[in-house]
């Protein structure tokens, strides 16, 4: 007596092929590729976030002793996209408000390119 599954017709027998299998492996690659490179970019706007709250509490009052600080942090953090002159400072009601933004471009492959757009402040956590 043989097994049913292998008396079934092939028609009805289910499985990935092994183009299916390939063109998988490929797409896990090439989205594991791309997420090598987009997570530093997220840890160091993490990062910035983190200096940028951190200037604006223990900063001097100043601006530039507040960009001063925020320096200080980016070469202790290694942040290299954003300096402390790219940092938007506001003063309301005696208190410092802190912002910036900047954008992050990964190049993919040829033309291809990922921009990621980042902006926070002091305010946001």
């Amino acid at each position: 007596m043989k097994p049913e599954s292998l008396s079934r017709p092939l028609e009805q027998q289910r499985g990935i092929s092994l183009l299916g299998l390939i063109v998988g492996v490929a797409l896990l690659g090439v989205l594991g590729l791309i997420g090598a490179q987009v997570v530093p970019a997220v840890l160091e706007f993490r990062a910035v976030q983190k200096a940028v709250v951190a200037a604006a509490k223990e900063g001097s009052g100043t601006a530039i002793g507040i960009q001063q600080d925020f320096d200080k942090r980016a070469a202790v953090e290694d942040i290299r996209s954003i300096t402390g002159r790219d940092l938007v400072i506001e003063r309301s009601g005696g208190k410092a408000r802190v912002s910036f933004a900047y954008e992050k471009r990964i190049g993919l492959f040829g033309p291809a390119s990922l921009m990621l757009d980042f902006k926070g402040s002091s305010d946001s956590r």
